[in-house]
């Protein structure tokens, strides 16, 4: 309970402390330059701003203090609390307001909420209420509202809470409203469904912000509903995408792929047809699934598109194992590899044209020299020792054969048909 009540509190504070103005840039800052009573004032600004812009809040926070006591100007009381409760003194807050409370006026409003949230922080939650009913008063606004749903939300009164942060969301629309609403039905008063409505209604009309979606696969994630995960994977996805926010949606993808390949790997095809996000990976799919005409007929469309000769390659092996009549294609196959080692030293397609030459009795000796190569990158490839071997059963070198293919069938066992037939014929040959 506590890890969300102090996302909910912080969610709305920190709201609340920025305000319209950010702290880090000091454009924003609105500045009088006008007749200066403090010598070193523009001096002071330039430098308290500068830090601001370096990060370096404490150095820029005791610079406004210097600001504020020499020229008693209250834009600059309001940075120095501002970065005050950045970093966390919040006692600091509360003891500069109360002290020069009385002979604040101009900025008031924006300098006593700082303070309340101050108070809410030091759990001073009486006091924290007594002075937000006083400021709804003067100001009745939809984030003075939510200020006040979080005092309630930290006194416990969850109920209320949730009153508040309902109207603010309802006059506003605003996230923040949303994402806390949503906490307390669902943690606090265990309205779990209906927590989980305003959040996929919201996303229905108003589109997967990073906030609300984040909140609601959080949800998902929470009560395993593996289907409701996907579905705002794919709606973060889409929207990262429009965004053009590469780094997001590298990592929604990955996440995404994650659990549509634990669900199904048909919906996980469907997902990277529709999407277009990683054709590789399609192309891997479809052979995975043995659907080899489209797999055939993406490899095409991505070698003329990218004139990448590891397609090439995988369109030798496609066209090689979508028919079932292998002979018809053997020829255009063979020179398909053929012309892809001339470029690539791989070991897979050395091995693959190696094996297609051994056991189509194309070339054998010419095969094995393929397979050997294989070999010396990956001796210890039970696949390849297999080709090994039945290239040395075709040439009558039956002790050979036998001494590799009892390797394979040690270590891979008798499971694959191929294997199988391969080792009979082989113990039969060296008999």
């Amino acid at each position: 309970m506590s890890g969300y009540k102090r996302v909910i509190v912080y969610i709305f504070l920190v709201f609340f402390v920025i305000g319209c103005t950010q702290l880090t840039n000091p454009a924003q800052n609105n500045f009088k330059y006008d007749y200066k009573v403090f010598a070193e004032e523009d001096r002071f600004i330039v430098y308290a701003l500068e830090y601001e812009r370096l990060g370096e809040k404490e150095n820029a926070r005791e610079l406004f203090s210097e600001l504020y006591k020499n020229t008693l100007k209250e834009e600059y009381l309001l940075e120095y609390l501002k970065l005050s409760f950045f970093l966390k003194k919040y006692n600091d807050i509360i003891s500069k307001f109360e002290i020069n409370e009385k002979q604040i006026k101009q900025y008031k409003n924006e300098i006593q909420k700082v303070y309340i949230t101050a108070l809410i922080q030091e759990k001073r939650y009486e006091d924290a209420l007594k002075r937000m009913n006083a400021l709804l008063k003067i100001e009745k606004t939809d984030n003075n509202y939510g200020l006040l749903g979080t005092i309630y939300l930290q006194k416990g009164e969850y109920k209320k809470a949730k009153e508040l942060f309902e109207k603010v969301y309802k006059n506003s629309l605003s996230l923040n409203a949303l994402i806390n609403l949503s906490d307390v039905m669902y943690v606090y008063l265990d309205e779990k469904d209906e927590a989980l409505n305003y959040l996929e209604t919201h996303i229905k009309l108003y589109g997967c912000d990073n906030q609300v979606c984040a909140k609601l696969l959080g949800y998902y994630q929470e009560e395993k509903n593996i289907d409701g995960i996907i579905s705002i994977l794919k709606k973060s996805y889409y929207e990262s995408v429009d965004s053009k926010n590469n780094f997001d949606t590298e990592k929604i993808y990955k996440l995404l792929m994650y659990y549509l390949m634990n669900k199904n790997t048909k919906d996980a095809i469907l997902f990277l047809e529709q999407s277009r996000a990683d054709d590789d990976k399609l192309l891997n799919l479809y052979r995975v699934e043995q659907e080899y005409e489209k797999a055939y007929g993406l490899a095409n469309s991505l070698y003329e598109k990218s004139s990448n000769i590891d397609y090439l390659a995988q369109i030798a092996i496609l066209e090689f194992e979508k028919v079932k009549d292998k002979k018809k294609v053997l020829k255009n196959v063979i020179k398909k590899f053929e012309d892809v080692l001339t470029v690539l030293d791989n070991h897979i397609y050395q091995n693959y044209l190696g094996y297609i030459l051994i056991e189509f009795d194309v070339d054998i000796e010419k095969g094995l020299q393929y397979v050997k190569k294989a070999l010396e990158k990956a001796p210890n490839n039970l696949a390849y020792i297999d080709s090994l071997a039945w290239g040395q059963y075709k040439l009558k070198d039956c002790k050979n054969a036998y001494i590799n293919m009892k390797k394979v069938v040690d270590g891979a066992g008798l499971n694959d048909e191929e294997i199988k037939t391969h080792w009979k014929k082989i113990k039969e040959c060296n008999k």
